[in-house]
């Protein structure tokens, strides 16, 4: 998946999805207003899903494709399916391939649209995302606390949310400087996704990404993730925090508890924890 934003394309505004070949940016295949099916849990064992792009004005090489349905030429390829916000600039993006053509109907959406039914393949757009990139593109992900009540694996989806509509939501914001003091909320932090959407939120705020695994941890403590080393991070609650976290994970030739690798990850790359 791409991770950087790109400029809004004439007629986006007021549009929720883009396709272009992931070939050449210059290969736009066209605008769509609805994407059903694609935040679905894969249907099938092959992995294809069966997304309906209502509201369409298909273009290029997808237009090609609306014109072979049930032939070979119905492919179109592979292609970056990108979410828009309102005012047509991408939000994030996710990479699908053999995108292909199975039926057209006239939309309801708009004169001279249609509903044109695609499959695809796309592992990463998960089950729950689409209600937190509504609430991007309507700027209602504005306060903290919004992840606390989702299910285990919606809490997953918030997750890879965040990370792939960072650049947007930053819009080239520089890292905190050193020396920032956060403070993580420990008392929802059940399990590794809650830290992380928590680590998240203290660093860069609600909706934050700060990793989503330790190893993406490690990456983000390098900085350019939102904070710059050497910084103190207030953990309140953290004594919950240890107790729901105790999980023995591998560290070097030992095991210790996954609260206190998280401390010890803290620790190699020069941040101040106070548990509290």
């Amino acid at each position: 998946m791409r991770s950087a934003t790109r400029a809004s394309r004439p007629g986006g505004e007021g549009q929720g999805y883009a396709l272009t070949s992931d070939e050449d940016d210059a290969d736009f295949w066209g605008f769509a207003r609805g994407a059903e099916g694609l935040f679905t849990p894969l249907p099938d064992e092959d992995g294809a899903r069966r997304v309906r792009l209502t509201g369409c004005l298909p273009q290029s090489g997808l237009l090609r494709s609306a014109g072979h349905v049930g032939g070979r030429r119905a492919l179109a390829g592979n292609a970056w399916f990108d979410l828009l916000d309102g005012g047509g600039v991408v939000m994030g993006s996710y990479f699908v391939n053999e995108v292909t053509v199975i039926d057209v109907k006239p939309s309801a959406r708009g004169a001279g649209l249609v509903d044109l039914t695609v499959t695809l393949w796309c592992e990463n757009a998960m089950a729950g995302a689409e209600r937190i990139w509504d609430l991007i593109r309507a700027g209602r992900l504005n306060r903290t606390g919004m992840w606390h009540e989702l299910a285990p694996e919606d809490r997953r989806a918030w997750l890879s949310v965040a990370l792939w509509s960072r650049n947007h939501r930053r819009q080239g914001k520089a890292d905190a400087p050193a020396g920032k003091v956060f403070t993580l909320d420990g008392r929802h932090i059940v399990d590794r996704d809650s830290f992380y959407c928590a680590i998240g939120e203290a660093v860069n705020g609600p909706g934050g990404y700060f990793g989503w695994n330790l190893d993406a941890l490690n990456d983000c403590l390098r900085g350019g993730w939102g904070a710059t080393a050497p910084f103190t991070v207030h953990w309140d609650s953290s004594a919950g925090s240890r107790a729901r976290l105790p999980e023995r994970v591998p560290s070097g030739e030992r095991e210790v508890t996954l609260f206190d690798l998280i401390l010890e990850i803290f620790e190699e790359r020069g941040v101040s924890i106070a548990l509290r």
